[in-house]
């Protein structure tokens, strides 16, 4: 993993102790007007327009205690540098989760997921982080403290400024804090794979889901050489007639069953649309396959990932659209929910604007949504329309949001959508 200084333009990073010690330092930040940027665990710094001005990294990884866990009320309080590994094993030592399974568990930081609203598959079935965030506290641009919610799930006081702080990628405060409200861990879970010959195949599969009788947690859709060679999922682009154009992957959990009648359930409708090779994945490789799909958007490396969110109907024009543009590029889908992250063999030779502006930009809107850049390691054509996406973003509202928050815009000056 790259180093947060090969990726931003900071002289020093500071590491403050507590919320005292990190509101004094974006206090003199403020008065001296230098730019600040948060560091949770270093995994999406490359998220974002590239940084330029020069400035000061701001690392959450003193602030990483439990601050308060009442597992019976099913909310936990933590400092927002908790690694989420850290908190994934706090909660199942009481049989409890955070559903949200963002890439590189190891290494992410807790604020870290909650600035860049990073999601994984279990969205489907269990929604986003913005959902389980009941209570945050946050540091403006000017340092001082300001809070939102509560400790109550009930608490709905604040409950749209938490939402707000969401995905703002630490450019209205930086979180110190954050409440959440977390949910029992099912006694049992399982992958059912089934493989699509065509678009028309997973079209029809993927509708056909939508109203499934079982329930399932997530619905994703790989395509692409790397999950052609995974061991779990490789034979599964071969067993067809012809050869396979996706691998379908469906998490059903529950009681145990619960989970085995879902499975016959999926079996049956599966084999009523026409799917041949359907299998539940090997017990052992479960979670090494789980993990791989959680990984997917920040695994190896890449010239090019970009995100694509629109209505589920979406999904197959856009991977199609997609592998048009570069047919050796790995896909994979939060299918039910119209989320497409594409990992590009090369970067594309028609140019950054032209493939995305002018070929998959439309697809998307077509399908009331939007395309974003997740990963441009070189910066070609980072411009903010490229980034961001062109859909009707209402930039003014947010640049007067922002000025408030950050009236000297030192907090990821130049990163997000806002103005200058």
């Amino acid at each position: 993993m790259p180093k947060p200084s090969d990726l931003l333009p900071i002289s020093k990073t500071e590491t403050p102790g507590d919320a005292e010690a990190l509101a004094s330092i974006m206090r003199a930040a403020h008065d001296a007007r230098t730019p600040l940027y948060p560091i949770g665990g270093g995994t999406s710094l490359d998220y974002g327009l590239p940084a330029k001005a020069k400035g000061v990294g701001l690392s959450l990884a003193g602030l990483a205690r439990v601050v308060d866990y009442p597992a019976r009320d099913m909310t936990i309080t933590v400092e927002a540098g908790i690694p989420m590994r850290q908190l994934v094993d706090t909660l199942a030592a009481e049989r409890q989760r955070l559903p949200i399974d963002p890439p590189q568990l190891n290494s992410a930081t807790l604020g870290g997921v909650v600035a860049t609203n990073f999601n994984g598959p279990r969205r489907y079935g269990e929604g986003t982080i913005r959902d389980y965030v009941i209570g945050i506290t946050a540091i403006d641009g000017r340092g001082i403290a300001f809070k939102g919610g509560g400790r109550v799930v009930k608490n709905v006081a604040g409950y749209d400024f938490c939402k707000l702080l969401t995905g703002s990628m630490g450019t209205l405060g930086v979180i110190s804090q954050v409440t959440l409200k977390v949910r029992p861990i099912p006694e049992a879970m399982r992958l059912v794979a089934a493989s699509l010959a065509d678009g028309a195949q997973a079209e029809r599969v993927l509708a056909a889901l939508s109203t499934s009788h079982a329930t399932p947690s997530a619905i994703e859709l790989v395509a692409g050489p790397q999950w052609q060679q995974d061991p779990a999922l490789g034979p599964f682009f071969g067993k067809t007639e012809g050869v396979a154009q996706a691998v379908l992957v469906v998490a059903i959990e529950g009681t145990a069953k619960e989970v085995a009648w879902m499975q016959d359930q999926l079996f049956i409708e599966l084999r009523r649309d026409g799917v041949s090779q359907i299998a539940a994945i090997a017990e052992a490789d479960v979670t090494g396959l789980w993990q791989r799909l959680c990984d997917f958007p920040q695994s190896g490396e890449s010239p090019l990932v970009i995100k694509a969110s629109m209505v589920a109907e979406g999904t197959v024009p856009f991977i199609e659209a997609v592998r048009e543009a570069d047919p050796n590029c790995n896909l994979l889908a939060h299918a039910g929910n119209g989320i497409v992250v594409a990992r590009f063999s090369q970067f594309p030779a028609s140019g950054l604007s032209r493939t995305l502006l002018g070929k998959l930009m439309p697809v998307a809107t077509k399908y009331h949504g939007n395309v974003v850049v997740l990963s441009n390691p070189a910066n070609t054509e980072a411009t903010p329309r490229c980034t961001w996406g062109g859909i009707d973003i209402p930039f003014g509202l947010m640049t007067d949001i922002k000025r408030q928050f950050d009236p000297a815009n030192i907090l990821n000056p130049g990163r997000f959508v806002y103005g200058e």
